[in-house]
């Protein structure tokens, strides 16, 4: 975005501006848009950068961000893989941090008990594997 798309629109911008009368021009307007827009996206990604931690090899069997575990629940075994809130789509068995789950999963270990709250109740679940 910074090396391509950000030139572009600038580009765009200068083209349209030659064109004369700024107030109906439409393709100048649109640009400034699009760079708005762009500059929007490059300043997020920016902050997501900023704010990110390189986790290296775990140190250890506990469960912590990014780690697979498998829990036998009243259900039956499930899978999960931790992850930030921004990555979280239970559907893909991906469960925040900030859930009452994978709170309750941090820094637990194979063989551990874990009970959290639902909506419908607390509940619990045994640590059957960590990967």
């Amino acid at each position: 975005m910074i090396k391509v798309e950000r030139p572009e629109v600038i580009k765009r911008i200068k083209h349209a501006a030659s064109h004369g009368d700024l107030k109906e021009n439409a393709g100048y307007h649109a640009a400034r848009e699009d760079q708005g827009f762009i500059e929007s996206k490059i300043s997020q990604l920016e902050s997501t950068i900023n704010q990110a931690e390189v986790i290296g090899d775990k140190k250890g069997d506990d469960i912590q961000l990014g780690s697979t575990v498998v829990l036998k629940t009243e259900d039956g075994e499930e899978k999960f893989q931790i992850v930030d809130p921004d990555e979280a789509d239970i559907v893909s068995g991906k469960i925040s941090t900030k859930s009452s789950l994978g709170e309750a999963l941090l820094g637990k270990k194979k063989g551990d008990l874990v009970q959290y709250e639902t909506p419908g109740g607390a509940r619990k679940c045994k640590v059957v594997k960590v990967e």
